[in-house]
């Protein structure tokens, strides 16, 4: 064996152990036998391992998200922590890392305080963030990437294509022809998957794409307040719109209300996320279930599995699930 090439799994088949215990040696956790310790340790120091540039282990995760002052990026948190917590990780947050100086200055402390891998949930990831960390040798993990490929870099996401198809499927079948839509940014991927689910639902039912109830939103409540009354102002506005995510959706609760409209007598309203504000507004809210909190724990599992030497590439995608509530019904007559 040669430095360059050892991994975690090498060194376990020397000692005769798991890969488990190995990264508990390597992290100094408790659980393993002085005996057994001091074997691993031989090993480490024999197969190469122990005198190779890879980065110290630290026991923390860094997690780099868009903003924290949303229920889906709270959802998504949670599930990281809990799952951290359970393997004994600790996790460092930084939220909005959107300019390079921004970006230096992680990097920077980074390389200080060590870290055993990174958790990206960003609106875009740059090249020279990847190409930094690709040099340090630590393992990353994509959450429902946005904005470029994520390629070989292990990802977790949601099915947003089968997401937004179930939405329009629904509104379809209460009889619903004339159905709006507010999406995310249009560069993004979970965005432009969940607008093609709305397509692909309408030409299934023969229903044409009308361009014009078509919004591109930015997922937030304030893009649900603008776009949603830009729909309902039209001459012949929509009887339901599909608003992409549950606070833009609230958004068009607020717009709706605005214009003396009820929901969902006059309009109904499909979210998606189904993050707690859907059981808190009124009426409850319709929504596509995203597995928040699984896909933070995931991301979590698939940076340890990196870290104690497993192949974990590729693109994880979770289920979806339609949940039907009160904001949606038959068009009104």
């Amino acid at each position: 064996m040669t430095s360059s090439t050892v991994t975690i799994a090498e060194v376990a088949d020397l000692a005769g152990v798991s890969v488990a215990t190995v990264s508990k040696v390597l992290n100094h956790r408790w659980g393993v036998a002085a005996a057994t310790r001091e074997t691993v340790e031989r090993a480490l120091m024999a197969s190469g391992y122990a005198k190779s540039n890879r980065p110290i282990a630290t026991n923390i995760i860094d997690l780099l998200i868009s903003e924290m002052d949303s229920q889906w990026a709270l959802t998504l948190i949670k599930g990281v922590n809990a799952e951290a917590s359970r393997l004994d990780y600790d996790v460092i947050i930084t939220a909005a890392i959107d300019t390079d100086a921004a970006e230096a200055t992680w990097l920077q402390r980074l390389r200080k305080r060590g870290s055993d891998g990174v958790i990206f949930a960003l609106r875009e990831l740059g090249q020279s963030t990847r190409d930094a960390l690709a040099g340090r040798g630590l393992p990353v993990v994509l959450v429902d990437p946005v904005g470029t490929a994520a390629g070989e870099t292990p990802t977790v996401c949601a099915t947003n294509w089968a997401g937004g198809l179930a939405a329009t499927e629904h509104l379809i079948s209460l009889g619903h022809s004339r159905i709006g839509i507010i999406t995310g940014p249009d560069n993004e991927i979970c965005s432009v998957d969940r607008m093609d689910g709305y397509v692909a639902a309408l030409r299934r039912a023969g229903l044409a794409m009308d361009p014009e109830l078509v919004r591109h939103g930015n997922f937030l409540l304030d893009g649900g307040i603008r776009f949603g009354g830009e729909l309902l102002d039209l001459p012949d506005r929509p009887s339901a719109i599909f608003a992409s995510s549950d606070e833009q959706a609230y958004g068009v609760y607020e717009a709706a209300r605005a214009r003396g409209l009820t929901i969902p007598d006059d309009l109904s309203v499909v979210g998606f996320d189904d993050v707690n504000l859907c059981r808190w507004v009124s009426p409850q809210m319709t929504t596509v279930h995203q597995p928040l909190e699984e896909m933070g724990s995931m991301a979590v599992r698939r940076v340890v599995s990196q870290a104690e030497g497993a192949k974990t590439g590729g693109r994880l995608e979770l289920p979806t699930e339609l949940i039907i509530r009160a904001s949606t019904a038959p068009p009104a007559k």
